[in-house]
């Protein structure tokens, strides 16, 4: 089938769906120029996870860290949400996307629009004191490395997942109930292997629904899909979007 028939086909399956969730990965921001962890050109070809993504990593030197999140806070803030940002925000409005479940911590899908969204592995953009309970947002990279707690002082971190932590428990368990009710899964630009963010679109797949996947290549969750789209996620939704009439 062409990527015409494919279009046509996936608008016709989210027509007929009663509930359909969205699970994207780097690859979706990737093409708004935010540099993904893994692949070619990935971030780890050039960092050591230890060495700046994990609590020892910050204990051992925050600024470092630090430093390497505000590169990637100023890549960020010059992104702009691609059309696969935008439409999925739009099939939201209308009522054809239910939820979109993220591993992306850039804060992009929120910025086209999309309101139901839970962050797997947190924002970039958020913070939390590592003494205590603080939690607050950056509206922009910090000029001052590391940022302080405005309670006690202490040293501020990003508030995403590192190697070696646990998902925020309310945004996995909101991430299971909604894979488990979706009889529709569109998987978008994700390598399908970061533990355990990667087992979503196999529970909406052991419940039977259908899953749809939306890549440049295959991935880890390719066995599992029932439709797969090589293509673009910016070029396959300007084309859902005409065919689903959304404009």
């Amino acid at each position: 089938m062409d990527l015409t028939g494919l279009v046509k086909r996936v608008a016709e399956i989210i027509r007929s769906s009663s509930y359909v969730v969205a699970f994207t990965g780097a690859g979706v921001s990737a093409e708004s120029g935010v540099p993904t962890f893994r692949g070619r050109g990935g971030l780890w070809e050039r960092f050591k996870p230890e060495e700046l993504a994990t609590p020892e990593a910050f204990r051992r030197n925050p600024r470092l860290v630090w430093e390497w999140y505000r590169w990637r806070m100023e890549i960020i803030s010059s992104a702009k949400p691609n059309p696969a940002h935008i439409v999925l925000a739009k099939m939201e409005e209308k009522g054809l996307l239910k939820t979109l479940i993220t591993q992306n911590v850039d804060g992009l899908h929120q910025r086209a629009g999309s309101k139901n969204v839970i962050e797997l592995h947190g924002n970039i953009w958020r913070v939390k004191c590592i003494n205590c309970e603080y939690r607050g947002r950056l509206n922009k990279p910090p000029s001052i490395i590391p940022p302080k707690c405005p309670n006690c002082n202490s040293p501020l971190r990003p508030d995403v997942v590192w190697f070696g932590e646990p998902l925020p428990r309310n945004a996995w368990e909101k991430a299971v109930t909604e894979a488990s009710i979706a009889d529709v899964m569109i998987v978008v630009g994700t390598s399908g292997v970061v533990m355990p963010a990667c087992m979503i679109p196999w529970i909406t797949k052991r419940r039977g629904g259908t899953i749809i996947e939306v890549n440049i290549k295959e991935s880890a969750i390719t066995p599992i899909t029932d439709m797969f789209v090589k293509e673009r996620a910016g070029r396959f939704f300007s084309l859902l979007e005409k065919e689903l009439k959304i404009l």
